[in-house]
């Protein structure tokens, strides 16, 4: 594993997959030129379109989806490892998916990814998420192996699961991510602590790339693409909502210094989880 030049694009991707994927092409081209071997795109970088039945005519299956295609052109023109945090891919089965893919610097994929966990959230202010009623989820997450490092899978809303990333990072995993559409208050409250927190518990570089700003669907994203060092060092942040590329040099050398410092993923212990009431005790097993 080698030090290598890494770069988040935070987009704001419309309704119109064409027009995001010419976007992308730009962007992508940008990364590039300032250096990044591997490139992350956002959580649903083909479109943000919140309307199931304008979402389903725009649908394609993976072998037709046009940033699928576009993404295998621009990896093998760059020479890249481009990661796609997400983009929506008509199943086989009438389901969608949440599905992230990797392309190798021949233009094939490498791995894909299908988000799993389902925002269905309540939040303050009337605003509330049923991803389930959309989406369905994965049920594996993923780890691979690239020239300069091991990578974990995660999209968005995974990342309130420190036990997807845990289990990545025991499996070798000195960079993971969670390339998201995090909502503008969700974000504002939770983004940069989750972000580093992920990072710092496993002595991992945890990157990132957004959707930022008011998409054309009437959503509003917190944007921040953040780069993290395994010592929670925040290394380069899209500080703001706008589209652009930020870029950073990651070190796999880093986690490895880092998980030496502090092992906790080595220390851990199986536990039991003991609730009282009443004079009762129930005894209940828990995850180390």
């Amino acid at each position: 594993m080698s030090s290598f030049r890494a770069a988040a694009i935070q987009m704001r991707s419309g309704i119109d997959p064409e027009r995001n994927a010419a976007d992308l092409a730009t962007y992508i081209a940008d990364a590039a030129s300032r250096g990044a071997v591997y490139i992350q795109t956002p959580e649903m970088t083909g479109a943000l379109q919140r309307d199931r039945k304008s979402l389903a005519s725009v649908l394609k299956g993976e072998s037709e989806d046009i940033i699928v295609r576009t993404a295998s052109e621009l990896a093998a023109k760059h020479g890249i490892h481009l990661h796609i945090g997400s983009t929506a891919i008509a199943r086989d089965d009438g389901k969608i998916a949440n599905r992230a893919f990797l392309f190798g610097p021949d233009g094939n994929v490498l791995t894909r990814y299908d988000k799993i966990h389902m925002f269905d959230v309540d939040l303050d202010n009337g605003e509330s998420w049923r991803e389930s009623a959309v989406y369905a989820p994965g049920g594996d997450t993923v780890v691979i192996d690239l020239p300069f490092a091991r990578l974990g899978f995660a999209i968005c809303y995974d990342v309130r699961f420190p036990q997807l990333f845990r289990a990545q990072a025991l499996a070798g995993a000195s960079v993971i991510s969670a390339p998201a559409a995090f909502t503008r208050q969700t974000g504002e409250a939770h983004w940069h602590v989750l972000q580093r927190a992920r990072a710092i518990e496993n002595g991992a570089f945890m990157i990132s790339a957004a959707q930022g700003g008011v998409h054309e669907d009437g959503r509003e994203t917190y944007g921040h693409s953040m780069i993290v060092a395994p010592w929670g060092e925040i290394l380069a942040e899209a500080d703001h909502a706008e589209p652009g590329v930020i870029v950073a040099q990651v070190d796999p050398a880093l986690s490895a210094a880092a998980r030496a410092k502090v092992p906790n993923l080595k220390n851990a212990r199986p536990f039991g989880v003991v609730v009282e009431n009443d004079g009762q005790a129930t005894r209940f097993n828990a995850a180390s």
